[in-house]
């Protein structure tokens, strides 16, 4: 099969992400004798700068790593709802849904004190070494890729009108920055000094110094910037000016933390993904639905894979969410899915048809079954879809690094856009919007409530064999995510093998049945997104069956990174996504 660039090979390391930028930094880091989870850091806060339009330090970073020797674990980033995000304060606003902007919108930030926690505890270099390297871009500044100024442009009105402090970095001359032009943040890079200042100060080993700068984000000069914006109301998604919840004494209570991952056994494979407050069940439940898998790509293969995702889907709106009480192994055994295999026809159903784990009856949100909400043009792509006032859908980074001592990690990190909250001008960056992801209605698995994670569509992937940790992947996409790197997967066990590039090269599609976890929530029954690149016959088969299938670009499903491990011969190998043309492989 042709593919758009090789698969690389080597035995040193090897780092895919969905920016270049990122990737050349986790291999600088690894050339300076760094291990996997000092390069993920190192990244992480280089696509905070390089791609502030798909995450930022406010948002949140859902982290897999597989330590040498050691079994995987989940780091969650996800931060949770402030004390004061209640149903009853949101609906005394006047409010059905949670606003897709500004500050009412923002959880508790996780992403920083994630990554710091992961440098603590696994990584080798100092705080100040990792952060170098964003430092360093911030200042110089970072070539602009497309996908900011049409961000920018999309909310320029916004900016101007109501957002001054973002204007004055991403307006500059009153316009978007053009593709290539440097686009520097001197405010972040401010920051991040002051931050090495004060842990410095706190401390002279490198553990000490780490937990200093936790603490200057939690209840520093930081927390103190955080706390301000959100107090401030400002214009939303609701089309009124509102302030936000979140209170110095969230920041000062909240710390990431470590937890076992949902795994799955599927011809070989151990998957890990991340529990009931992501959605990354979804991933496994689609595997546990395809027992007698039709052949690999014909149009059967892809009926099938998209009438298990709506059922996955439907589950997930169901039973997903920080309050969940269904069993994950209710939902992944085989009785429960043979049942639920059952329900999968010849043709496409339009049905939101959760099941009944356990024997409990599922409940639905009423707002997402009040109506039909057709999905706006370009829901779901990769690169965001943004609003005029800052709505975005399915905008998101990932990276993975593997070392040459077989570390392993995969993280999806996300939120804080510059597009969804002003920037904070002391800091350099915006608050983020993922409370949005939460229902208004009490009672529910994914309802709104104090100290809960809001249901994350943030999903990295590890799999393994014989209980070795041998490939990393995941993309950005919102809900699209466990569609796209299932897909991929599939690929990767059904037919290119080890050929990482040519299964993320493969043509890609994703279904839209079902709620989106993005404000205004659309949904599009039996709506189906393909590339063009897709059989014409398949696509017909498809639409006969009665998927009302739409033709994208030939390269717009998804923004897969992927590296592995074989464990017998210590080759490791990487790809990344053409897609965008911003993502890319680096490794020796």
């Amino acid at each position: 099969m042709f593919t758009t660039r090789p698969t690389l090979r080597g035995g040193f390391g090897m780092a895919s992400s969905t920016h270049w930028l990122a990737s050349a930094t986790a291999m600088a880091v690894l050339e300076h004798d760094g291990n996997a989870f000092d390069a993920a850091v190192a990244a992480a806060f280089v696509l905070h700068v390089a791609e502030p339009h798909l995450n930022g330090p406010a948002g949140e970073a859902p982290i897999l790593l597989a330590p040498a020797g050691r079994p995987p674990r989940v780091l969650c980033g996800q931060g949770p709802a402030p004390a004061g995000a209640t149903v009853a304060h949101y609906r005394g606003l006047g409010l059905e849904l949670v606003p897709g902007t500004g500050p009412l919108a923002a959880a508790v930030p996780g992403a920083f004190d994630a990554w710091l926690l992961l440098l603590r505890d696994y990584g080798t270099k100092s705080l100040a070494e990792v952060l170098s390297y964003a430092i360093g871009y911030a200042e110089r500044g970072v070539p602009a890729v497309p996908g900011i100024g049409a961000a920018v442009a999309a909310v320029a009105d916004l900016f101007r009108a109501e957002w001054p402090d973002s204007a004055a970095i991403y307006l500059r001359d009153g316009r978007p920055p053009e593709p290539g032009a440097l686009l520097r943040n001197p405010a972040l890079a401010r920051t991040w000094r002051r931050v090495l200042a004060e842990a410095e100060a706190a401390g002279s080993d490198r553990e000490s110094r780490i937990e200093a700068a936790r603490r200057v984000w939690r209840s520093g000069f930081v927390a103190e910037a955080l706390t301000a914006a959100a107090a401030r109301p400002t214009l939303d998604t609701s089309g009124e000016r509102h302030a936000g919840t979140l209170s110095g004494d969230d920041l000062a209570n909240h710390a990431a933390a470590y937890e076992d991952p949902v795994t799955y056994d599927w011809n070989g494979w151990t998957i890990a993904k991340p529990g009931l407050w992501s959605q990354g069940p979804v991933f496994a439940q689609q595997l546990a639905l395809l027992a007698e898998l039709p052949d690999y790509g014909t149009a059967e293969y892809h009926h099938h894979l998209i009438e298990a995702s709506k059922l996955a889907m439907a589950d997930r709106e169901a039973w997903y969410g920080d309050g969940a009480t269904v069993s994950v192994a209710t939902l992944l055994s085989p009785e429960y899915n043979a049942e639920r295999a059952r329900l999968i026809g010849p043709t496409a159903s339009a049905e939101l048809r959760p099941g009944r784990p356990d024997g409990a009856p599922p409940r639905l949100p009423a707002f997402a079954l009040a109506e039909t909400r057709d999905a706006p043009t370009g829901f779901g792509i990769g690169e965001p879809t943004v609003g005029p006032d800052g709505g975005v859908r399915g905008d998101t980074c990932h990276l993975d690094v593997v070392d040459r001592w077989g570390n392993m990690i995969a993280a999806t990190p996300s939120g804080g856009w510059l597009q969804s909250n002003p920037v904070i001008p002391e800091l350099g960056f915006p608050l983020g919007t993922r409370l949005q992801m939460a229902w208004l209605e009490p009672d529910l698995p994914n309802s709104l409530a104090p100290g809960r994670r809001p249901r994350t569509t943030l999903s990295p992937s590890l799999a393994l064999r014989d209980g070795e940790p041998v490939l990393a992947f995941g993309t950005p996409g919102g809900d699209q995510q466990d569609q796209w790197s299932l897909h991929f997967f599939l690929a990767v066990a059904l037919y290119h093998g080890d050929d990482l590039q040519a299964a993320i090269d493969a043509p890609n599609w994703h279904q839209e049945s079902f709620p989106s976890s993005f404000y205004p929530r659309a949904t599009n029954p039996n709506g189906v997104v393909v590339e063009s690149r897709f059989d014409a016959g398949v696509i017909a088969d498809l639409e006969r069956r009665g998927h009302r299938v739409r033709v994208n670009g030939p390269w717009s499903e998804g923004r897969l990174s992927a590296v592995a491990r074989d464990p017998e011969t210590g080759v490791l190998s990487a790809a990344a996504n053409p897609r965008g043309m911003q993502g890319y492989a680096a490794g020796r």
